[in-house]
């Protein structure tokens, strides 16, 4: 299969090696100084948990022309950036899509692309669980096992299914398939935003973090607040046990991050201010729409502001 991953970080960067182990002609889309680093050195990826390093040669481009045909297009991409991708991927003639990653608006980002451009799209929506950092040319990525991918449509199947399952056929990479992808990703966004916010406040200094017991609280607490404001508008809560935890148990999952944040693996988190702003100021929306009180996540996003 001729597969495009657009994004070259450290999740694009591992699904086009494991596409590249699994046969497929994988074309990568970088720019700049990422592009020159995967033209020079290849695809370099040390894998922190299993203890190795891989290279893989992959072509690469730095525009996606509207006559590129590909079947099956991975956008790996940060959620503030999904937006300047869209009209692009509109124009470009390949149908099938899935957009990977932080996502708050996966049904405008569907309807855009439904909308627009010379051919009919068929989107997916996706999240892979894979976490890393960037540094000197090379990947350092964290995973379990040889990487999995939470996927789903949106009202409906995924259409082009049976091309995603010939993609990943001669891998070990798992495809979760969801029927609520949307809901989903939001449930998974209240999590990672007051993470963020305390993690970015620290300057990713992973001891402070675990010594402001009154900003991990707060953390833990806006979670809980962020799944009530989901439930109230109608959003199911998924994993179901995941949101139970964090709502009836929140000094067992203090004390779960505070391990967490103690391990050197912490220290390998990306995040960025504009996601995080961009993922906070869609959610602000709907915090509007609800009834529910954040007292605690209010809290955490001032201090954002003044630190900014």
């Amino acid at each position: 299969m001729n597969i495009l991953v657009y994004g070259a970080g450290v999740q694009g960067s591992y699904l086009a090696h494991v596409l590249v182990k699994g046969g497929h002609d994988v074309t990568v889309l970088a720019r700049g100084k990422r592009a020159e680093e995967l033209e020079k050195e290849g695809l370099v990826i040390r894998h922190y948990l299993q203890r190795k390093t891989t290279v893989d040669r992959v072509r690469v481009i730095r525009r996606l022309e509207s006559g590129d045909a590909y079947d099956l297009i991975f956008v790996m991409m940060k959620y503030s950036d999904f937006g300047a991708v869209l009209p692009i991927l509109a124009e470009n003639v390949s149908r099938h899509i899935v957009m990977v990653g932080n996502n708050m608006d996966t049904y405008a980002m569907q309807d855009y692309l439904s909308k627009h451009g010379q051919s009919p799209k068929q989107v997916a929506f996706g999240f892979q669980a894979t976490a890393g950092t960037r540094t000197d040319g090379r990947v350092i990525c964290i995973r379990g096992g040889h990487g999995q991918m939470v996927i789903g449509g949106l009202n409906s199947p995924i259409p082009f299914r049976s091309l995603l399952e010939q993609a990943f056929k001669r891998t070990k990479y798992k495809l979760n398939y969801h029927d609520q992808i949307d809901a989903w990703l939001k449930n998974h966004m209240v999590l990672v935003v007051p993470m963020n916010m305390v993690i970015l406040f620290h300057g990713f200094q992973m001891k402070q973090v675990v010594r402001d017991d009154k900003r991990l609280r707060q953390l833990v607490a806006a979670m809980g607040e962020g799944l009530h404001v989901l439930d109230s508008l109608g959003y199911p809560l998924t994993p179901v046990g995941q949101a139970s935890w964090i709502i009836r148990y929140p000094r067992l999952v203090r004390w779960a991050l505070k391990l967490f944040f103690l391990l050197p693996i912490s220290r390998l988190i990306d995040g960025t201010d504009v996601e995080l702003n961009a993922l906070n100021y869609t959610f602000a929306e709907l915090r509007t729409r609800s009834d529910v009180p954040t007292p605690n996540w209010d809290a955490l996003e001032a201090e954002r502001i003044i630190q900014s």
